[in-house]
């Protein structure tokens, strides 16, 4: 579970996983298309068609408090988008 950190589970991702059989990824900075198709095909037992990647810069955060003003930024992340092949599934909660 090195390169796969978690699934996303959104409304639009869960309407593409039924339409389009896509499903979403957040993974590691470092993984490449390749690496994230082979971890995906063996902890899930499918065949994956397409991988695309998005690198997500952090937010700039700001709040005020009783002690001033605190400044920083939300964790940098990569997502994957993940398409099967043929009439494979991924089911997300059937260990619920």
């Amino acid at each position: 579970m090195g390169i796969l950190i978690k699934p996303i589970v959104t409304e639009k991702l869960t309407a593409q996983g039924e339409k389009l059989n896509r499903y979403g990824f957040i993974v590691d900075k470092k993984a490449n298309k390749l690496q994230i198709k082979e971890a995906v095909e063996k902890m899930y037992g499918v065949s994956v068609e397409s991988v695309n990647t998005v690198n997500y810069h952090g937010k700039r955060k700001s709040r005020y408090t009783k002690a001033g003003l605190l400044r920083g930024r939300m964790n940098h992340f990569k997502k994957a988008y993940v398409s099967l092949a043929g009439d494979d599934k991924i089911d997300f909660y059937n260990n619920i």
